[in-house]
């Protein structure tokens, strides 16, 4: 049965362990939760299956940050008592920390049962839940996926074009569907109307066209062998079957071996053995669902005594040393993985190393703890050297002042100086403006803060970068180098993001502080209001705003552009097409459409084009050419080796060319860059939505992106505005409560921000306010609270 003091010490750490466990949460599944449901929205799924589908995702996080949201709150709670001196206290009464053990390992057990759940079965269910709303939602939403002007591609051997969608949907107008599935030639569909029909049940997905032509060619047609042209009418319209696997199988999530159940890797293993392949990575994931669970033992002694050491130092660094511990847990469980595939471990212990590393470790330190608090080593040797400290004292007072040595004749006293004239010139003193003790002193304590903040949120990053590609390494995909190398490139994209988190929490700890020791109170009393106070912070955010936006211009999109290539070379992905290189289809200033094979940039080569003119009024071809090479030289378009054919006459006239000059856009239009937008700068994402728009294709969703680049950086100085109220009204629950106040403060930030530019990115909303929005709420939902409050 718990006791008082149990039930006092499980008080204590429980609220930080929720707390702690919302912020793991929110940092390493959060960010890709918000652009997965960003994308959702955009794309017509409601907000209630979003949501749904995105808590599905929360389980495969949680087996990970349970056992870590222990360890850190055990720190954070036990260092409160410490801090306090309730722990002094405690000793004084006879309490020994190792009766503290009852009330930690009853929090471990529960902790480990909820780690236990989460891995054996939470996890697969909700990967299985995950699968069958994507499956669900996906298959009826492809249709929607086909924006006008906008080639969509995602068919396999098949390109979608549609000149306008109507705003009901359900059909295209003015359709191109082009089978590029044979190497020596394109079928060319020309539609008024067009609609996907998906059968789900039979898995069966065809495209309808209705009212147009078909026309055949191929790449070296003979002169007495024209385009084969075929016309359709409503209602015989043209049913082209697509291949069902294109689009299915795409919504399914494929499970890893952590998302699989026992017996599913038990069959693994077994078919592994079968074949001769080693099954040690089933085998460790199978320990793995238990090792986790085990590690909540493991924190819970470590917690204990580390808890009880670190708290003069603050939560913050409880936090801090929090974060230490469990990076050295899975530094040691990779490096026992990486032992294992060289068969120096057996594959059933492999995941269990890091637990038996640091219990033992852990023991000793509480061994230690306890035995320096009851004061057996201490009070040994401090009367021994206490006595003599005492003795060294009492000598030096009882020895006699210092006196001159006889004979000496002290100095005679220097004669008073001649007066001179002295010619005092007085200038008017200004009085620029410069920080004053109160500015000095609140900077001081907020940038403490924030430097804590910064260095534990920043190592979360790491760490969950590092748990995310560090089986890379082990498995010699990459090495050392290349990890730290994607390490370095991707820490000022992590920066970024960790700035604007730091500022809020150390203004609600600062105020929080600044209240909670009436200090507040003594500067409203000496007439200094919260404005007033306030303004070294409001200040620093706005440094902090220009350190965003010259982050995001100077260093953010050369160092994201090389941590994608690097990280798809250690993934094994081909490198991902930072332009419009291959982009393969655009249409012309004019109406044309273009399809090529290649474009070479550094020679200004086109290999393989197709040019199709549809005619002015009707929709249908007016012409077709093509051209093995096209080479820019001279000013002007070259084509070689290609026919032109023209389908106004009947029958088609075709005719056949050696070298001919082509009118076409410049190279600057073929080689326009397509980078996400996180790999480029305002002024490059600015005129690459120009020359898209020119292309033909939509560019509302990179003008939402353009927007919220540019008003991101101005975060810190509205959330700034909108903590110092809330900071006020924490004083009293202490720096803590603040910490959490800040992490839901940017959870509700960046789940408004993403719903406004999901809205914006689906035409509802224009750009600029769906960009700024979530700035404009802030920032007046923080002026309404600083107007209401008492300075």
């Amino acid at each position: 049965m718990l006791r008082t003091i149990d039930r006092y010490v499980i008080r204590e750490i429980f609220p930080p362990l929720l707390l702690s466990l919302l912020i793991f949460t929110f940092l390493l599944v959060l960010p890709p939760v918000m652009d997965e449901l960003e994308t959702l929205v955009s794309k017509g799924v409601s907000w209630p299956v979003a949501g749904r589908m995105l808590l599905t995702l929360v389980p495969q996080a949680l087996g990970l940050t349970i056992p870590m949201s222990l360890l850190v709150g055990l720190l954070i709670g036990l260092g409160r008592l410490s801090a306090d001196r309730e722990f002094m206290a405690l000793l004084a009464c006879g309490v020994s920390p190792y009766r503290l053990l009852r009330p930690v390992l009853v929090i471990a057990v529960v902790a480990a049962g909820a780690t236990l759940y989460v891995m054996i079965e939470a996890i697969p269910d909700a990967n299985q839940r995950f699968r069958e709303l994507s499956y669900d939602v996906i298959s009826k939403r492809v249709e929607n996926d086909v924006h006008p002007q906008v080639f969509f591609d995602d068919f396999p051997g098949w390109v979608l074009y549609a000149r306008d969608v109507p705003t009901g949907g359900g059909y295209w107008k003015d359709v191109l569907v082009a089978d590029t599935r044979t190497p020596d030639g394109t079928v060319i569909y020309l539609a008024r109307r067009g609609r996907l029909i998906l059968d789900r049940a039979e898995q069966r997905v065809t495209l309808q066209l209705e009212d147009g032509n078909r026309y055949a060619t191929v790449r070296s047609p003979k002169p007495d062998v024209p385009a084969q042209i075929e016309t359709f009418r409503f209602p015989n319209e043209v049913i082209v079957s697509l291949d069902p696997k294109t689009i299915f199988p795409r919504m399914e999530l494929q499970r890893g071996q952590n998302e699989m159940t026992i017996a599913e890797l038990e069959r693994q293993a077994a078919d592994k053995v079968r074949n001769g392949i080693s099954p040690h990575p089933e085998i460790t994931a199978i320990q793995q669902k238990f090792s986790f669970p085990a590690a909540c033992v493991v924190f819970a002694v470590i917690g204990l005594a580390l808890g009880l050491t670190v708290a003069r130092e603050g939560k913050l660094s409880g936090f801090v040393v929090g974060i230490g511990v469990i990076f050295v847990y899975y530094v040691l469980m990779y490096l026992a993985d990486a032992l294992t595939k060289g068969h120096y471990v057996e594959p059933h212990l492999s995941r269990w190393v890091p637990n038996l590393v640091l219990l033992p470790l852990g023991i000793a330190a509480l061994i230690w703890r306890a035995r320096w608090a009851e004061g057996r080593l201490p009070f040994r040797l401090g009367a021994r050297f206490g006595g003599l400290a005492d003795a060294w004292k009492r000598r030096v007072s009882d020895a006699p002042a210092p006196t001159p040595p006889t004979g000496e004749v002290s100095a005679p006293v220097a004669a008073a100086p001649r007066r001179h004239v002295v010619v005092v010139v007085r200038f008017p003193r200004l009085d620029f403006p410069s920080p004053r003790i109160l500015d000095r002193y609140i900077s001081r304590m907020y940038l403490r803060t924030a430097a804590i903040s910064f260095i534990a949120l920043l190592g979360i990053f790491y760490i969950a970068k590092f748990l995310d590609q560090s089986d890379k390494l082990f498995k010699g995909q990459a090495t050392g180098r290349m990890l730290l190398l994607d390490l370095v490139y991707y820490t000022p994209q992590y920066v970024y993001y960790v700035i604007p988190l730091a500022a809020l929490i150390s203004v609600l700890v600062t105020f929080g502080l600044l209240s909670r020791t009436s200090e507040l109170s003594v500067m409203k009393a000496c007439g200094i209001s919260i404005y007033r106070a306030a303004t070294p912070l409001v200040l620093l955010s706005l440094i902090w705003s220009a350190a965003l936006f010259g982050l995001e211009q100077q260093i953010m999109a050369y160092s994201n552009r090389r941590a994608v290539a690097l990280d798809d070379q250690i993934r094994g992905r081909p490198p991902r097409t930072f332009g419009f290189l291959n982009r393969r289809w655009l249409v012309g200033r004019a109406g044309d459409i273009y399809h090529y094979g290649y474009y070479d940039a550094a020679r200004n080569t086109i290999n393989g084009l197709w040019i199709y003119r549809p005619q002015k009024t009707r929709w249908e071809l007016q012409s077709e050419t093509y051209a093995d090479v096209v080479t820019f030289r001279g000013g002007a378009w070259q084509a070689s080796k290609g026919w032109h054919q023209e389908f106004t006459t009947n029958p088609p006239r075709w005719d056949g060319f050696a070298s001919r000059t082509l009118p076409l856009e410049g190279p600057d239009y073929f080689e326009t860059e397509q980078p996400l937008a996180d790999t480029m700068t305002v002024r490059q994402l600015k005129g690459y939505i120009d020359e898209l728009a020119a292309s033909g294709f939509n560019i509302v969703p990179l003008s939402v992106d353009l927007q919220r680049k540019l008003a991101f950086p101005f975060v810190t100085f509205v959330m700034t505005l909108l903590a110092v109220p809330f900071g006020m009204t924490t004083g009293k629950r202490g720096a803590l409560y603040g910490i959490g106040i800040g992490i839901v403060m940017a959870l509700l930030y960046w789940v408004v921000g993403g719903a406004f530019a999901a809205i914006g990115k689906a035409g509802l909303l224009g750009p600029v306010l769906a960009g700024w929005a979530p700035n404009v709420i802030v920032a007046g939902s923080a002026l309404y609270l600083l107007l209401t409050a008492r300075t």
